[in-house]
């Protein structure tokens, strides 16, 4: 899928910052422009005036996609075909991981653990132990085209990779074999999440459809409504009681995020509109970050935003300009989202609750 380009108004003043505290801090960011959104539907544009760190890079081309391992460390990966594990509270490179021979597409991390797998357009996923030599603990080689969906079970024992050959596969990580396989017509797989404390797996697709599958035998347990617009992404609620999927689109068709009740009626629940482009990635945030829970998008638009997840109000929006295509949204700690981005790196978010909610970029490598 060809990222498409964003023409945005460039903010009209630099601001200079002298942070030199901390190994791999740079100089100066651009002020970006933010928009608060009132409840009387008034938006009000403001403008980020506080300066951000900018650390040494992670890598040296587009990020495709980022993922928090722990509460201090990111994995992240794209066209330089390297896995790089990031502090992003000092701003140092931890290590790096090279092995794949195209563009990485996907990473999964494995909950409280140092270990992670990537997926790339080379159709191979290796598995990954930040505490080994930068070589893969596992290889998991059989799709026929480029894989674009990995999900670790709950319990980590098994790994879901689906690709654009229409088929999904179920591994065991423990011996690398592969354990079932199910294929779909034209089910070009986009994203895949394992459910929390369950058997399935959420998977979305380029077929405009969301498929719920169960894991034991690989069998698809339920496909939800159809949209209409490719879906690109996936995530499952903590308590795995709800998902949100998010749509392509252009000039403001498609380009939605989507509340699905996952447990009882599997019907849409509420959508968040507001973004020009494709929505490339969605997450749910903390819930003590607000009184409401809160949703957070991410868009090829260059705009992240957060939405109330009941009501569907956006109530805050962070235009960060110049990063290009927004191709990923990873939930940090509490109160920080690391978003990956064509042009600029990763982008450190703080989430801020006084006044309103809001969001700051406080840093990018």
């Amino acid at each position: 899928m060809l990222l498409l380009g964003c023409h945005l108004k460039r903010a009209p003043h630099k601001v200079l910052c002298s942070f030199c505290a901390g190994m791999g801090k740079l100089q100066s960011k651009l002020k970006h422009s933010t928009y608060k959104y009132r409840p009387d539907e008034i938006i009000e544009e403001r403008t980020q005036t506080k300066a951000c760190l900018e650390y040494s890079p992670a890598h040296v081309d587009t990020v495709s996609v980022v993922a928090a391992l722990n509460s201090d460390l990111c994995v992240s990966g794209g066209r330089d075909k390297t896995v790089v594990a990031y502090n992003w509270k000092t701003g140092n490179v931890v290590k790096r991981f090279k092995g794949h021979e195209r563009e990485i597409t996907k990473i999964a991390c494995i909950h409280k653990s140092s270990q992670f797998f990537s997926a790339s357009r080379d159709r191979m996923v290796m598995m990954w132990d930040l505490h080994d030599p930068s070589q893969p603990r596992q290889q998991f080689s059989g799709h026929a085209m480029v894989v674009t969906g990995l999900a670790v079970s709950p319990d980590s024992s098994q790994l879901c990779t689906g690709s654009r050959d229409n088929t999904l596969l179920l591994w065991d990580v423990g011996t690398g074999q592969c354990a079932e396989r199910a294929s779909v017509s034209r089910n070009l797989v986009t994203h895949l999440c394992w459910v929390p404390q369950e058997p399935y797996i959420l998977q979305t697709s380029e077929d405009k459809t969301i498929r719920l599958w169960d894991s034991r035998g690989l069998q698809v347990a339920h496909v939800f409504p159809a949209k209409q617009h490719i879906q690109t992404y996936c995530e499952v609620s903590e308590d795995g009681h709800k998902c949100i999927s998010c749509s392509n689109g252009f000039g403001g068709e498609g380009c939605e995020a989507t509340l699905w009740d996952l447990r009882q009626t599997r019907n849409r629940i509420c959508e968040y509109k507001g973004h020009f482009q494709t929505v490339a990635s969605c997450v749910f945030l903390p819930r003590a970050l607000a009184l409401m829970p809160v949703i957070a998008t991410s868009s090829h638009d260059c705009k992240v935003k957060i939405w109330n997840q009941d009501t569907g109000a956006c109530l805050f929006t962070l235009s960060l300009d110049g990063s290009g295509p927004l191709t990923s949204l990873a939930v940090g700690d509490t109160v920080s989202l690391l978003c990956a981005s064509f042009s600029r790196g990763i982008h450190l978010l703080r989430v801020e609750g006084d006044p309103g909610l809001q969001l700051r970029e406080v840093a990018a490598f």
